[in-house]
């Protein structure tokens, strides 16, 4: 897989503030609720889906990426779209969360990795399909 590149002010990760660094009346407010989610696969599974339907440009840039930990980043992508918190929260939580959790969630992480490469694979093939490509190479 060729790896995509995207300025990260194009991110939708950085622009929902999936980077931002918060308080510490803040963390000390939410870390319960972010390690009950990432604790919970099925919650977290459907948001990791919701990362690769709606931040398409930032999935490019990450998950094109095979040198970096895909797996961490959506599950950290996942808890920023549906609960709003930054990623260090969740690598907060993760420590907190069981080590059946964790491969629950890995298993999740992994589902939507695979799901976003089979639909680029497909959306290649379509493309491919709009333009004179493949008639050309039929022709004599």
């Amino acid at each position: 897989m060729k790896q995509i590149y995207h300025p990260y002010h194009l991110w939708e990760d950085y622009k929902n503030g999936m980077w931002r660094k918060e308080t510490q009346e803040y963390d000390s407010a939410n870390i319960k609720d972010v390690i009950a989610f990432t604790g919970n696969h099925i919650l977290y599974g459907k948001a990791m889906i919701r990362v690769i339907n709606e931040w398409p440009v930032s999935c490019e840039n990450n998950l094109s990426n095979l040198s970096v930990n895909r797996r961490a980043w959506i599950g950290r992508a996942g808890c920023c779209i549906e609960r709003g918190y930054p990623e260090y929260l969740v690598r907060m939580a993760w420590g907190y969360i069981t080590e059946d959790q964790r491969n629950l969630a890995n298993k999740q992480a992994d589902l939507a990795i695979k799901t976003w490469e089979q639909n680029r694979k497909l959306k290649g093939i379509s493309d491919n399909g709009k333009i004179d490509a493949i008639q050309m190479e039929f022709q004599m």
